[in-house]
């Protein structure tokens, strides 16, 4: 099975620019993700009609919000985490099928002068609660941008970005929490000392062109599971937003 998410940063924008759909054509994931599509209903006509697909809208419009597409109709569909402060702004879909859980999530940015940290770690612990729950049925595969490079080896500068937005302390050790309580950071258990690996490039300063980039967007999958996996790939070429795709392959 073929996985792909993708931080679009605005779906409008980059359909508008003609590469999404010959992307999604070529790739043929069995399942794709998006974050950060920033649009409400009916403001796409419909389009990739053979997937079935679900979306998660926020309440403030065109802010953040998620949808997942899939070649196999789920069981069940559950939107959020059940938490009314934590379900306004569309960052998590959750599809049960037979063997699996598969969640996209868009974990909500601490913002400059980390002024939405002490949100972010209310989020973080009902979504660890949330999903170790869910683990306790079926295994779980969990992609998105989870605003947070996790390690040294995901940052470009880390000694100039300590205690900024996406690489504080806090937020490393709430990630941490969630490989400790039994997840797997597929990308790094396959390539556990590959440098340059990065998910995310600021527009500015020609970042991408120079590969000063931070690893912001993962797939995490229960660590039962993890012989299962085939290939865990970062598809850096591929434009259209500030971030790039991730792919997970795995025999499930």
């Amino acid at each position: 099975m073929k996985l792909i998410s993708w931080n679009v940063n605005g779906l409008r924008a980059l359909m508008a620019k003609g590469e999404f759909l010959g992307f999604i054509e070529r790739l043929n994931p069995d399942i794709f993700c998006l974050q950060e599509i920033k649009l409400q209903d009916g403001q796409l006509d419909p389009f990739l009609t053979h997937y079935k697909s679900y979306w998660h809208y926020a309440v403030k419009k065109g802010y953040s919000e998620t949808v997942i597409f899939t070649k196999k109709e789920p069981l069940t569909i559950a939107y959020g985490l059940g938490i009314e402060e934590h379900d306004q702004e569309g960052r998590l879909i959750t599809l049960e099928f037979e063997d699996f859980y598969i969640l996209t999530v868009y974990t909500p940015n601490s913002k400059r002068g980390l002024e939405r940290l002490d949100y972010r770690m209310k989020w973080e612990d009902a979504f660890l609660s949330y999903i170790t729950d869910l683990d306790k049925k079926k295994p779980v595969i969990v992609c998105g941008d989870f605003n947070v490079a996790h390690q040294e080896i995901d940052i470009k500068n880390p000694k100039a970005n300590r205690n900024n937005a996406g690489f504080s302390d806090q937020e490393r050790e709430k990630f941490s929490q969630l490989l400790n309580a039994g997840f797997v950071d597929t990308y790094r258990y396959l390539h556990p000392d590959q440098e340059g690996a990065y998910t995310w490039w600021s527009y500015i300063m020609k970042a991408r062109a120079k590969n000063i980039g931070w690893r912001l967007d993962y797939f995490l999958i229960s660590e039962r599971i993890k012989e299962k996996m085939i290939n865990a790939s970062i598809l850096s070429d591929v434009m259209g937003s500030d971030h790039c795709p991730i792919e997970l392959e795995i025999d499930i």
